[in-house]
């Protein structure tokens, strides 16, 4: 049976399939099955929009999905905790989060010179590789213009990509390891993620501030809950989009 809901809210706004795929783009056709094939039911990211575009609630279009009530309840349960400044976390905070990693351990910085310096991570990682999880470390392209925005928006220039070459070097004994990846990535960074299987800490940037005066999030992922999801997702298109690397120098020649 079509979403008769989801067509009729299309004709009232006056909006073709066509607009409404341009605006969030995809193809007309792929608008076209989630109407004509409920059971191709858009990513929630497309549904709320298109349920902004629409004037309707989400539920209204898709039923059997969750009221914004319903998933604001469950988003507020998924923080753990909120803190003002990551200067103020528990120094081992980050070696607590990866220690029980089983499926997930990603971490998507710019530099994040500080923990290379932490021989507790070094460890962790070693460890992790060891016993078969998948260890990725995102780090931003030093030759990129995202990479030199970021050190003017904090007022340090060409120290931010100096930064990203020295943490690398500092990394040089972990590539190689079993699992272990490393890539490149040139987006303009919102937010640092740290994650570890179901939780995750993210850290936003702040214009003009250094990452560790902006505050984090501690974050677990929660039945009908959304946050994690929106971060997690937002790192998987930065890892497709990055490029791999097998040394610590290998951003020579990189894209800029």
């Amino acid at each position: 049976m079509a979403n008769e809901r989801l067509r009729g809210a299309i004709v009232e706004s006056g909006l073709t399939l066509d607009q409404i795929a341009e605006r969030l783009g995809v193809s007309p056709k792929t608008v076209d099955r989630w109407i004509t094939e409920p059971k191709r039911k858009p990513y929630q990211r497309f549904q709320y929009a298109v349920a902004s575009m629409l004037r309707r609630e989400v539920s209204y279009l898709w039923p059997d999905e969750q009221t914004a009530e319903e998933v604001t309840a469950s988003t507020e349960a998924e923080l753990v905790k909120l803190y003002p400044h990551r200067h103020l976390m528990p120094p081992d905070a980050w070696t607590k989060l990866y220690a029980g990693a089983t499926t997930h351990f990603d971490v998507l910085v710019y530099a994040g010179f500080w923990l290379t310096e932490d021989p507790r991570f070094h460890r962790l990682v070693r460890e992790k590789s060891a016993e078969g999880v998948p260890v990725r470390f995102l780090l931003g392209d030093p030759n990129s213009a995202a990479v030199a925005v970021r050190g003017d928006d904090e007022g340090i220039g060409p120290a931010v990509a100096a930064k990203i070459r020295n943490a690398l070097l500092n990394y040089a004994p972990l590539f190689g390891l079993p699992g272990v990846e490393f890539r490149l990535h040139d987006t303009t960074l919102y937010n640092s993620i740290y994650r570890a299987d179901n939780e995750l800490l993210a850290n936003p940037h702040v214009y003009g501030a250094a990452a560790y005066l902006a505050p984090v999030l501690h974050l677990q992922r929660v039945p009908g809950g959304e946050l994690f999801d929106t971060y997690a997702e937002s790192m998987e298109r930065i890892w497709e989009a990055a490029r791999q690397i097998t040394s610590p120098t290998d951003y020579e020649g990189a894209r800029t």
